[in-house]
């Protein structure tokens, strides 16, 4: 997800067509829509900042809620492997009919007891309550504890990598706000100049200073750029339903967001080194630590695969009584008679399992190494994700400094065609040429600026620092 983010954001940034960033809508229960009705009242009367944003999204973000759950069902996994480690008790009973129908006379043994009887139907009963223990398993359910809470911690921080995805997903969709707002801002001062060039062009065409084509093309100026304008506002407009998606918020409340003033010691803030970053990452990034205990665990899918050779030894006992109908005493006076108890010590000791322990060992093995390999992946992948921002960080810093600069000529030499256009020394081409140079480099400067500036803030995020414009 943090790489679709990511494309999209450089095709925005390099002046591709706007896409949707998302394409995706949340299906909310009416539980939670409820719940969440009185937050949002509050909410709505405030100016939501980055921050807010963030925080808001943790707390009711689906997917986030949904990782937390598979944590806590992690959680039960290691109760329930600690529990392996105890006896187990039960009681049974079971109650029979017995008919013999062509039976004069019949012997029943119960408990002790030799009941001869002509009855043609009798009732019996047994009671008894039995136990059972594991004594020793060649250490299986120890190991398997011991799986489990790294299970366990791997979900914990699956729930902080889940979490990191979306400060990351919410600081673009807040930064592409900013990008689109600012772009909707040149966009309508665009506008604004060509209407007033089309006012200036048609007091011109009445004097017959300027033909009748020329003021053509001046009004078809004027609506290619109301357009765009309509094009940057609904851009915008996406960009806030997507981030309302994110925050579990119905695209119809209400949002206002914080806009802020970025200037250009905010494009040119000093980045951090690349080795720096990249070593803090390894102390702090969840995906690492995740990656080191899944090492550990396959360790431990080893050593139970491994327990499959050892004897298994095992505790049983159990206390019963049984009751007939046939028989000449109460019922009390049965169970007493019938009263036995037993203990007893099983011992399995694998000689031929058709190779089942071996292949597991073997598989086991395999695992442990791929995930070796998995965490070298991981950290060549963080590495390059790394590498990448800086460098669109450093290239964005020095675009956005040319591009500066771009933008002054252009409007000096915008500002001198369309005096002397004005004056009749210049023609419409060349005016229309001056003017599209000139909001060409706004769009530079404008792409160079938040592009220079997410990269920072997410460089800063992986080398452990809170996220902050």
């Amino acid at each position: 997800m943090q790489k679709y983010y990511k494309t999209i954001l450089r095709q925005i940034f390099s002046g591709k067509n706007v896409l949707k960033v998302m394409n995706k809508i949340s299906l909310i229960s009416i539980a939670t829509l409820f719940s969440g009705i009185a937050s949002l009242s509050a909410q709505e009367s405030e100016v939501w900042t980055l921050n807010s944003c963030i925080d808001y999204a943790i707390k009711n973000n689906i997917e986030l809620q949904q990782s937390r759950i598979m944590h806590e069902q992690s959680g039960i996994d290691v109760k329930t492997a600690k529990a392996d480690m105890f006896p187990s008790l039960s009681f049974t009973t079971g109650h029979n009919v017995v008919n013999r129908p062509f039976s004069e006379n019949s012997n029943t043994v119960s408990g002790s007891e030799v009941i001869s009887s002509n009855q043609k139907t009798t009732y019996n009963g047994s009671y008894g309550i039995n136990a059972n223990w594991v004594v020793w398993n060649g250490n299986k359910r120890r190991n398997q504890i011991k799986q489990n809470k790294h299970n366990y911690e791997i979900a914990g921080l699956n729930v902080d990598e889940a979490e990191n995805m979306l400060k990351e997903q919410i600081t673009q969709l807040y930064i592409q706000i900013l990008y689109a707002t600012e772009a909707v801002k040149i966009n309508e001062n665009t506008l604004e100049v060509s209407k007033a060039t089309l006012s200036r062009g048609e007091e011109l065409y009445r004097v017959g200073s300027l033909s009748k084509v020329d003021l053509a093309q001046l009004e078809t100026e004027v609506a290619n750029d109301e357009y765009q304008l309509v094009m940057s506002k609904n851009a915008l407009r996406n960009y806030k339903l997507d981030l309302k998606q994110l925050l579990e918020i119905p695209g119809t409340t209400p949002m206002e967001l914080q806009i802020l003033e970025l200037d250009e010691s905010d494009v040119l803030s000093p980045l951090p080194s690349q080795n720096d970053i990249f070593v803090a990452a390894l102390q702090s990034r969840p995906e690492i630590k995740s990656g080191q205990l899944n090492i550990e665990a396959s360790k431990l899918d080893i050593s139970i695969a491994k327990s499959g050779y050892y004897p298994t030894i095992s505790l049983n006992a159990s206390t019963a009584s049984n009751t007939n109908s046939a028989s000449a005493y109460n019922w009390g006076e049965q169970m007493k008679l019938g009263w036995n108890n037993m203990i007893g010590v099983n011992l399995s000791l694998p000689i031929y399992d058709k190779r089942q322990n071996k292949s597991a060992k073997q598989k086991a093995e395999l695992q442990h190494n791929s995930v070796q390999m998995q965490m070298q992946i991981i950290e060549k992948e963080l590495y390059q994700s790394i590498e990448t921002m800086w460098l669109e960080a450093d290239n964005a810093q020095q675009q956005y400094i040319v591009a500066s600069s771009k933008v002054k000529s252009s409007k000096t030499s915008y500002d001198m065609i369309n005096e002397q256009f004005t004056l009749g020394m210049k023609n419409i081409v060349e005016l229309l040429t001056e003017k599209n140079n000139y909001l060409s480099a706004q769009q530079e400067v404008l792409q160079a600026k938040y592009m220079a500036i997410l990269e920072r803030v997410l460089l800063n995020f992986y080398a452990g620092q809170p996220i902050e414009l």
